[in-house]
C-alpha cells in the first residue's frame, strides 16, 4: 500500500513596508547580525531609512537576504559573488517583465 507524504510548509508573509530590524533579518535568515550588516555594506540590502539610528528593512529585503545567504551557503559564493548573482537575477526578472509587457 503506497504511503502519502504530507509536507508542512511554513513561511512569513510581510508587506513591502514592514519594518524589520537587523536582528529580525538575522533570525529569519538564520545568520548572525554581522552577516546582515555585510549584506548592506555590499549593496545587497537596502535600508528603509539610512539616517535612522537603527536600520529597518522592508519585507522585500527578507527575500533578497535569504537568496544571498543561500547563494553563499549552498553554492559557496563569496559576498561579492552573491551580490553579482542577485544583480543578474534582478536583470533577468526585469527582462521577463519587459517581454511579458511587449507580448500584451
Amino acid at each position: 500500500m503506497p504511503s502519502s507524504v504530507h509536507e508542512i510548509l511554513t513561511g512569513d508573509i510581510l508587506e513591502h513596508h514592514t519594518g524589520l530590524s537587523v536582528a529580525d533579518l538575522g533570525r529569519l535568515c538564520e545568520v548572525e547580525d554581522r552577516q546582515i550588516v555585510e549584506l548592506v555594506e555590499e549593496g545587497v540590502l537596502t535600508v528603509l531609512d539610512a539616517g535612522a539610528a537603527r536600520w529597518r528593512f522592508g519585507g522585500a529585503e527578507l527575500r533578497r537576504a535569504r537568496i544571498a545567504v543561500r547563494l553563499q551557503r549552498d553554492l559557496g559564493l563569496n559576498l561579492p559573488g552573491a551580490a553579482l548573482a542577485l544583480e543578474l537575477l534582478d536583470e533577468i526578472e526585469q527582462l521577463r517583465r519587459a517581454v511579458q509587457d511587449a507580448a500584451r
